[in-house]
């Protein structure tokens, strides 16, 4: 048996040991530290609030930025900017112990503002399918939810291991994804969703593209001619999405029925739900592809 002195050090040790620093690296390579778990977080972008969430951190949010709306309790969490603009005085009355920035979705002003701050700070920018729970695991050491953040990975793997297995080898269908009708914009082949068109079998037709998010022209995508057309659904009067190709009669997408409509959501936001919004993309592929002579 212990010395009752060493069962005291011990004992003392523990709660140090609970609050041991936590170091990970960010999508942007840097080495973020904390003294101890983060506390108080502020999620400046949706689907970052969601990740946080998705980690087990949803009693460490403390702030986020407009349009968090997916868990339900998003939903009542004091905002701290929108797309344009941050209130720093709002974010610091918070008193936040970390920060999570979109690194290519906040805008440089908006970045070096917060920067500017003194606070820790987590660039995310999942580019890959497996950035997302690597993304899990890596908030959930910095929220010091680990367990729950882990199990979430490990679901999210098995959901993409399962699609990737079902539909990868498939025969390829050319996609045009369309994420704006006016102007008309694209992703291209760096954007995680142009990973999530080619594990369903799909290929981006403007994955060669330099910019993430091009604008291109009706008259390229009629010359391209993709076999399918995917959109997100419309929300505002006068949008069509993907309905203003059905004039196009020559287009082969139209020909075949190919225009899709899926949970814009469920595809532009990098979490957990994106297996949801791949696993429609990829039957709405199977779909175009049955429907070949």
């Amino acid at each position: 048996m212990a010395p009752f002195p060493a069962l005291l050090l011990t004992a003392a040790l523990l709660p140090v040991a609970a609050q041991a620093a936590v170091s990970v690296r960010d999508d942007a390579g840097n080495a973020v530290t904390l003294a101890r778990p983060a506390l108080r977080v502020i999620a400046m972008a949706p689907h970052i609030t969601e990740l946080v969430y998705a980690a087990g951190g949803a009693g460490k949010l403390v702030g986020a930025m407009n349009f968090s709306d997916y868990p339900e309790a998003a939903k009542r969490l004091p905002l701290v900017g929108n797309n344009e603009q941050v209130d720093l005085e709002k974010v610091l009355s918070l008193k936040p112990d970390l920060l999570v920035v979109w690194k290519s979705g906040n805008t440089s002003r908006q970045l070096e503002q917060l920067k500017g701050l003194g606070l820790p700070i987590f660039y995310s920018e999942p580019e890959r399918l497996d950035d997302i729970a690597t993304s899990l695991t890596r908030l959930g050491q910095l929220l010091g939810t680990e367990a729950a953040a882990q199990a979430a990975a490990r679901e999210f793997r098995k959901k993409i291991a399962t699609l990737a297995a079902q539909y990868a080898q498939r025969p390829p269908v050319r996609v045009f994804y369309q994420i704006w009708e006016k102007p008309l914009f694209t992703l291209n082949g760096q954007h995680i969703v142009s990973a999530a068109i080619g594990l369903c079998g799909g290929q981006n037709i403007f994955a060669q593209l330099k910019v993430l998010a091009p604008s291109v022209s009706t008259e390229a995508v009629l010359q391209a001619n993709p076999e399918a057309i995917f959109g997100g659904e419309t929300h505002a009067d006068g949008e069509r999405g993907v309905g203003i190709w059905r004039e196009y009669k020559g287009l082969l997408a139209q020909q075949r029925g190919n225009l899709f409509t899926l949970n814009g959501e469920l595809m532009t936001r990098s979490t957990p739900r994106m297996a949801d919004g791949i696993a429609q993309l990829c039957g709405q592929l199977e779909s175009a592809r049955q429907r070949r002579p």
